[in-house]
C-alpha cells in the first residue's frame, strides 16, 4: 500500500510539474535571432480601420444615391434594405438586394414609363428543400435603363422564386 501511495505522489507531482512547465513555456516571449526587435503595426490617432464604405448601407464608389423622396419602398418586407443609386449619368440604377443560404438575387426592370421606374429584387431559391446555410447576404446589383432615370420615381419590389 505504501508503495502505490508513493507511485500515485510521484505521478501527482509529475503531472503539476508538466502544467507549470507548459504554462511557463506559453507564457515565455520567443528569442529574436536576429537581435531586432519584433516588428509591430502602429495606427496613428488619425487613421482609421473602417473599411471607407459600408457594403449595405453606401452606394459604391461612383455611385449617386437616390434621394428617399424619389422612392416607393412601400412594397418591400419589414427591414429589407432600402438603398439605391444611379450610375453612368443616371442611366444605370443600383440596388442592395438580399439574398441568403442557397439563395441567388439578381434584379429585374420590368417597367419603365415616363414617371416612374419598377425594379424588382428576384431571389431564386432551390425548388426541392436541401441543406443550406443560414446567413444573409446583401449583394449590390444594377440594371441598365432605356432612358436615364431623371425625376421619375423608383417603385421598389421584391419577390422570391424557385429554380
Amino acid at each position: 500500500m505504501r508503495a502505490f501511495r508513493t507511485t500515485r505522489r510521484a505521478v501527482v507531482a509529475l503531472g503539476a510539474g508538466m502544467v507549470l512547465l507548459l504554462a511557463g513555456a506559453c507564457g515565455e516571449q520567443q528569442d529574436n535571432a536576429g537581435g531586432d526587435p519584433p516588428a509591430t503595426t502602429e495606427i496613428s490617432p488619425t487613421e482609421t480601420t473602417e473599411p471607407d464604405r459600408q457594403p449595405a448601407r453606401t452606394p459604391p464608389s461612383g455611385g449617386t444615391e437616390v434621394a428617399a423622396a424619389q422612392l416607393d419602398a412601400a412594397a418591400l418586407p419589414e427591414g429589407y434594405p432600402k438603398l439605391v443609386w444611379t450610375e453612368d449619368d443616371g442611366a444605370t440604377v443600383g440596388v442592395v438586394a438580399q439574398e441568403g443560404g442557397c439563395g441567388k438575387a439578381h434584379l429585374e426592370v420590368p417597367e419603365q414609363s415616363a414617371t416612374q421606374v419598377v425594379v424588382t429584387m428576384v431571389e431564386v431559391v432551390p425548388a426541392e428543400p436541401q441543406a443550406c446555410t443560414m446567413d444573409l447576404r446583401y449583394p449590390k446589383l444594377t440594371a441598365e435603363l432605356d432612358e436615364p432615370i431623371g425625376d421619375r420615381t423608383i417603385v421598389l419590389k421584391s419577390e422570391q422564386r424557385k429554380s
